[in-house]
């Protein structure tokens, strides 16, 4: 059946494609009929970041960035789930088309710019929400906020989702907005950390609860670049890191009409740089902070290739948009199987 949908809906533009879907899942949700497309996925119980995830596959961020579809996005199985990025204010994003399906390669490129309706939309949605599952909100900077003051955008946001979130995801590494992936490294990045660890230490002792905050990297890195972030991480006591998001590289895509796109790649394509900053992060942290590993799930044996490579929990976002929720439940039982034979 999701075959079929799929079709029909890679007849409309991509940005309009996305769009419908969410409208009929949650269409779908309130008619109690979403069951029928979520597959039964039996219990893996994990304990991380202070939290209890139910099983080990999550939603990214990007495909609910203002919280409207939470109830439903829940109902899929996720073991839990991410909405956002937010910003500050809200912003319209770049100029469309923004948003690019390459079906030969199982691959997304888009450069949508944190379009986003601001955090106060989003709390108020969260606020709504009936969903009991562990959920991340993602953060980042205005698109007009001068990186020299984005400090201020990410403290604002993290501010108001405080209270609201099981944990808060600081996006550093989106490659649309100008300037944000600068944030990443050297004095912007030990500047950044700071201010947001002093600000989740007040907001602690002002809500009485400890939300942990990780930092969502880019995977277009070398291993000296990776191992400073991942130290530069540790020195400021971020709880966890999310590795990765999109990449600008282009080689596994040559030649396709929509190439030379800008925007990040991600689907297939980012698996083996996902996988291999994952890895580097996992030598370098040392068991000192968990891995979120994200980039080219397509199956059950590549959320399975993440825990290998370090990973301690995976998500999902291009794969489960051209597999659908089956992807869910294979990913869960392939981790699963991995795990035990770990033991």
């Amino acid at each position: 059946m999701y075959d079929l949908i799929l079709k029909l809906l890679f007849k409309l533009n991509a940005e309009t494609s996305h769009e419908l879907t969410l409208e009929l899942l949650g269409a779908a949700k309130r008619m109690g009929v979403l069951r029928l497309f979520t597959p039964k996925i039996p219990a893996q119980p994990i304990e991380l970041l202070g939290l209890k995830f139910t099983n080990p596959v999550g939603l990214a961020a990007g495909l609910d960035k203002n919280g409207d579809y939470i109830d439903a996005l829940g109902s899929l199985g996720f073991g839990f789930i991410e909405i956002g990025t937010i910003t500050p204010r809200p912003q319209d994003g770049n100029p469309k088309p923004r948003l690019f399906r390459l079906p030969e390669h199982n691959a997304i490129i888009n450069r949508m710019g944190f379009n986003n309706k601001g955090v106060d939309h989003l709390i108020a949605q969260v606020k709504k929400s009936k969903y009991k599952g562990v959920l991340g909100i993602n953060i980042g900077k205005n698109f007009d906020t001068a990186v020299e003051n984005a400090d201020r955008d990410y403290e604002i946001c993290l501010e108001k989702v405080y209270e609201h979130a099981d944990y808060v995801t600081v996006n550093i590494s989106s490659p649309n907005t100008p300037g944000l992936r600068t944030l990443q490294f050297g004095d912007s990045l030990k500047s950044l950390l700071a201010t947001i660890k002093k600000c989740q230490l007040r907001l602690q002792q002002q809500h009485g609860k400890y939300t942990p905050i990780l930092v969502k990297i880019a995977p277009d890195m070398d291993q000296d670049e990776t191992i400073l972030v991942a130290n530069t991480l540790l020195e400021n006591q971020m709880d966890g890191v999310i590795a990765t998001n999109t990449t600008l590289d282009r080689e596994a895509v040559a030649g396709h009409p929509f190439a030379n796109e800008a925007g990040g790649l991600s689907g297939a394509p980012v698996k083996e740089r996902s996988d291999q900053v994952i890895k580097w992060l996992s030598e370098a942290l040392d068991g000192k902070m968990p891995i979120i590993g994200v980039g080219g799930i397509l199956d059950g044996a590549a959320a399975a290739e993440k825990i290998q490579s370090g990973a301690d929990l995976v998500q999902v976002y291009s794969g489960f948009i051209y597999k659908g929720p089956k992807l869910i439940a294979d990913a869960a039982e392939a981790i699963s199987a991995v795990k035990l034979s770990q033991r």
